[in-house]
């Protein structure tokens, strides 16, 4: 069966997509900036970072086993919804309990209540019903579009909407909550079949042990994308991440756009040739040229000319000028090197990417905390880039391990 065609049909849904999720952000990051302070959004940052983390040290890898699988999926799905409920529960129940001790660590009270709010989003988020992947595991990328521009088309009119009249970051929490409640609302009423709240203790373990390696994965992944975020907020404050944040976003966002579009689809087409190692090398070298081929340019533009943060953004956004410049240099590196996560997924070489991902985080953790000390924002951008530099040997490696058996 050729994959060419649907694949280039999911890469141009998936990417409509994309751009239509960042235009609606983009548009709703402007418009917000000139009613909230960097300090508030790094409070949101910090709610956001906290559910992040902990919604990933839980990770079952569940999504990326019933992707893999070969065979009819829905046996699992039962398993799959009962397991997320639980996770969901026993998420929001860790930020509540926590809740004041991460504000305390931020020197940031005004996060407290944003945390409570996130708690709730982990709750909800878990009864959405796990038969969603079939959007991505049938290629079924137009289904998915009208799915996800729904959700983010609501989550952006209530933060919008309720900034002009809170003026308050407590807009962003309720929009989450929104978009989480929509969610199992069209999850559950759209999608086929529903799954029913029972457990099947070996479809559970089976799929366990398929994933611990994708759950080490993500957790360091996630460190290693957001250790540095975490540094800032701890030593210089939550005006400074803030700033840092948004500043990342801007320089990453368009460009692991395009990474994270394509590795959606290449991940199942990938896992449907991944027996066929010419058919599957051809494929990864045509992905990697194209994605290369889009990202370059949008860094480059960003380095030359990083002052458009302050005509997006206002003047209040003008210290991030410089932070921006390096901060493209790393979401290029990230885009590209990053886009070998789907094939080493699909080749069930999940450890590959958490060894990957551990050399990227180590050199991050021994950088961070004396580079901020010294340089500030500058220095928590020169670490994540140096983190990043030391993946590349390793992606290279692992990529020749694979294709020369």
């Amino acid at each position: 069966m050729g994959y060419f065609k649907s694949a280039i049909r999911g890469v141009s849904w998936t990417l409509a997509l994309r751009f239509f999720i960042r235009g609606f952000t983009i548009v709703r990051t402007i418009i917000l900036a000139r009613i909230l302070l960097p300090a508030q959004f790094g409070a949101y940052a910090v709610a956001t970072i906290t559910l992040a983390i902990l919604e990933l040290l839980t990770e079952t890898g569940i999504n990326v086993f019933l992707i893999q699988e070969q065979d009819n999926v829905d046996k699992y799905l039962n398993t799959a919804w009962f397991v997320s409920i639980l996770r969901g529960f026993l998420v929001g129940l860790l930020i509540l309990i926590f809740s004041p001790l991460i504000s305390n660590f931020f020197h940031s009270p005004d996060s407290q209540i944003l945390l409570i709010l996130i708690a709730g989003v982990a709750i909800i988020r878990g009864f959405v019903n796990p038969a969603i992947v079939k959007f991505q595991k049938e290629l079924k990328f137009n289904k998915e579009f009208a799915f996800r521009g729904t959700l983010l088309a609501i989550e952006a009119i209530v933060a919008i909407t309720l900034a002009f009249i809170l003026r308050s970051p407590i807009s962003l929490a309720v929009s989450l909550l929104a978009s989480a409640a929509f969610e199992v609302i069209l999850s559950q009423s759209l999608i086929r079949p529903r799954p029913k709240f029972a457990f099947h203790k070996p479809q559970f373990l089976e799929v366990i042990n398929r994933g611990k390696w994708v759950t080490a994965a993500g957790i360091f992944n996630y460190l290693y994308q957001n250790l540095d975020n975490i540094v800032v907020g701890r030593l210089l404050g939550v005006g400074s991440l803030g700033l840092y944040d948004t500043s990342y976003k801007i320089a990453s966002v368009p460009v692991t756009e395009f990474s994270d579009a394509l590795s959606r689809v290449s991940f199942p087409v990938y896992s449907k040739i991944r027996d066929d190692k010419p058919r599957l090398f051809r494929a990864f070298i045509k992905t990697t040229l194209g994605l290369s081929a889009l990202v370059i340019p949008f860094g480059l533009f960003l380095f030359f000319f990083p002052q458009i943060i302050i005509l997006l953004l206002g003047p209040n956004w003008t210290p991030a000028v410089p932070v921006l410049r390096l901060l493209s240099v790393l979401g290029v590196i990230r885009a590209i090197s990053g886009s070998s996560s789907s094939l080493f997924l699909a080749a069930n070489k999940a450890n590959y990417l958490f060894l990957v991902t551990l050399a990227g985080i180590s050199g991050l953790a021994v950088t961070i905390v004396p580079l901020v000390s010294k340089y500030g924002l500058i220095g928590a951008s020169s670490s994540a880039i140096f983190g990043s530099l030391l993946t590349l040997p390793l992606f290279f490696y692992y990529i020749h391990s694979i294709f020369k058996k």
